[in-house]
C-alpha cells in the first residue's frame, strides 16, 4: 500500500483484473518480441508482460514490483491524479490492459462523445485534462465504457484468433 488511497483504489481494480501469473503461448503479450513466436514467452502477471518488459522476471514478479511499475509507468507518467478519481482509475486500468495511448485515445472519444472537441491523439494533455475537468464524469464514464468496448472489438475484426479474449475484455470495459 501507498500513502495514496485513490492510487491504492485503481491498484485493487487492475489486480482484480490482471490476476496473477499466465503463460499462455497464444497470447502475444506473453512473448518478449510481443507476438506469438517472437522471441522468449515468458507470460504476464498483474498485467505486466512479457512483450512490454521483456528484462522483468515475470513469474517471480511481487505485487509490489507491480504496484512500482504500474505508479512509476501509468499512473505519474500519465499524470492520472489530475483527474476526477473515476476517470482516473477507468483509464489507468485500460492503459494497463491496452497500452498508454491507445487508452488515452478512447478517453479522448469518450470526451468527444459528451461534447468535447479533442483530437484523438493519445496524449493526456492539458486540453485533456481541462476536458475532463468540465465534463460530467457520469456520462464520460458511461461513454469511457462504450469506447473500450468498441476497441476491443476492433481489435478482433482485426486479429480474429483473438476472439477468445473478447467475453472478459468487455466484462472489463463494462466494470
Amino acid at each position: 500500500m501507498s500513502d495514496d488511497p485513490v492510487f491504492d483504489a485503481a491498484v485493487a481494480i487492475v489486480l482484480a483484473h490482471e490476476g496473477g501469473f499466465q503463460n499462455d503461448a497464444a497470447d502475444p503479450g506473453n512473448w518478449t518480441g510481443g507476438a506469438v513466436g517472437a522471441g522468449a514467452c515468458l507470460g504476464t502477471k498483474f498485467g505486466i508482460a512479457a512483450a512490454t518488459h521483456p528484462g522483468v522476471d515475470i513469474a517471480a514478479l511481487s505485487e509490489d514490483d507491480a504496484r512500482a511499475i504500474y505508479r512509476r509507468e501509468w499512473w505519474d507518467r500519465l499524470g492520472l491524479a489530475r483527474l476526477p478519481p473515476p476517470l482516473g482509475t477507468k483509464l489507468f486500468d485500460a492503459a494497463v490492459n491496452l497500452g498508454a495511448k491507445p487508452a488515452v485515445a478512447c478517453f479522448q472519444r469518450a470526451l468527444n462523445e459528451v461534447g468535447g472537441t479533442l483530437a484523438e491523439d493519445g496524449v493526456l494533455g492539458p486540453a485533456t485534462i481541462a476536458a475532463a475537468g468540465a465534463a460530467p464524469a457520469d456520462a464520460t464514464l458511461a461513454a469511457l465504457r462504450q469506447a473500450l468496448a468498441a476497441h476491443y472489438r476492433q481489435i478482433v475484426a482485426r486479429h480474429p484468433d483473438r476472439a477468445r479474449f473478447l467475453a472478459g475484455w468487455l466484462a472489463r470495459a463494462y466494470a
